[in-house]
């Protein structure tokens, strides 16, 4: 018996709910096992080592060009959903590498400048852009010049779904995902951005500690730690009563009605006071005009496109897409220099 074999052994102590990886639905192309790594430890260490995982240091959460070393980036963002994500699945023994996985490739199609550049290029490409559409592209079509990272279905699956868009928490149609482990991930993104981006908000003067919703502040907690540490002990003992059964199509990870309310009105509160706020400060008006400038740019000029994108499928909307997208935000304000 070789080091996976035993990993894939071990997974039958899991819940029932749980994702085993041994009963993956497989990927897009059969590989050999490898004999160290179950298949989904496998995906997590090809994304980590992907380019486009690399280059989430210097893509924006929220703030566009902060003035300031603290403020969440969209790395930083992803290894908090990650963590999140894990000690949820930890504790109730679901699988933690699926998890993983899922968490770290989750934002790998995000734009330069956050979801500024997202609307944007969803205005521009036919057929529109979606971030959570294109995170899957990035690891089918265009990690590892064209050829893909070929990950499990499982993995897929989560990083395709991972997205809430503008439902509440836990709202009818919310849950899209097919793994228990994804929807630990869909909460953890939820947790770690309503809680960082109340504390990005605070740094950048647009709110203060007095603002947040007075009951808010009473059911989760005043500071950010306790917030965090309310939330993933509600929704693992939640979880954990939901949990009487086998997984597939049930939504099972979820939260107690108090702490789903206090939740959604701090989402509701930052959609307010922050985020619609960022949308339209006078840096939100510059990253625009650089993904237009780009975009046009290119339109008239594809074989411009490096190598690596002209040969990608999809034709020059989506290939110019694809370049843009996978940009940071000093990169797309450089290139956009040039080419003025």
């Amino acid at each position: 018996m070789n080091v996976r074999q035993r990993l894939e052994q071990a997974e039958e102590k899991l819940s029932p709910c749980a994702a085993r990886s041994i009963a993956s639905r497989g990927r897009r192309v059969a590989e050999q096992p490898c004999p160290l790594r179950t298949a989904f430890q496998r995906d997590r260490d090809r994304i980590i080592f992907s380019n486009a995982f690399r280059r989430l240091k210097h893509k924006t959460q929220v703030f566009i060009a902060p003035e300031g070393d603290h403020y969440v980036t969209r790395l930083t963002h992803t290894l908090e959903v990650s963590q999140i994500g894990r000690t949820i699945s930890r504790a109730l023994c679901l699988n933690e590498d699926l998890t993983e996985a899922i968490a770290l490739g989750h934002d790998l199609g995000h734009t330069p400048f956050g979801h500024i550049g997202e609307n944007v290029l969803d205005e521009l490409v036919p057929g529109g852009f979606k971030h959570y559409e294109q995170s899957l592209r990035v690891v089918d079509h265009i990690e590892n010049k064209g050829m893909g990272l070929n990950l499990t279905w499982e993995v897929r699956d989560g990083i395709l779904n991972h997205s809430k868009g503008d439902l509440e928490i836990l709202e009818e149609g919310w849950n899209t995902v097919s793994t228990v482990e994804g929807q630990v991930v869909k909460m953890a993104d939820l947790v770690a951005y309503i809680n960082h981006d109340v504390e990005d908000a605070i740094r950048a003067g647009i709110i203060s500690h007095s603002d947040l919703p007075a009951s808010t502040v009473k059911t989760l907690g005043q500071s950010n730690s306790n917030r965090i540490n309310t939330l993933v002990t509600n929704i693992v003992a939640f979880s954990a009563r939901k949990m009487d059964g086998g997984g597939a199509g049930r939504q099972i990870i979820g939260m107690d009605p108090d702490v789903l309310n206090a939740a959604n009105e701090l989402r509701e509160f930052l959609f307010a006071r922050v985020y619609r706020n960022s949308l339209e400060a006078g840096k939100a008006s510059d990253a625009r005009q650089i993904i237009l400038l780009l975009y046009r740019h290119f339109l008239k000029n594809p074989t411009k496109l490096p190598e690596e994108y002209r040969m990608l499928d999809g034709g020059d909307e989506r290939r110019i897409a694809d370049y843009i997208a996978g940009m940071t935000d000093h990169y797309a304000i450089l290139t956009a220099e040039n080419l003025g």
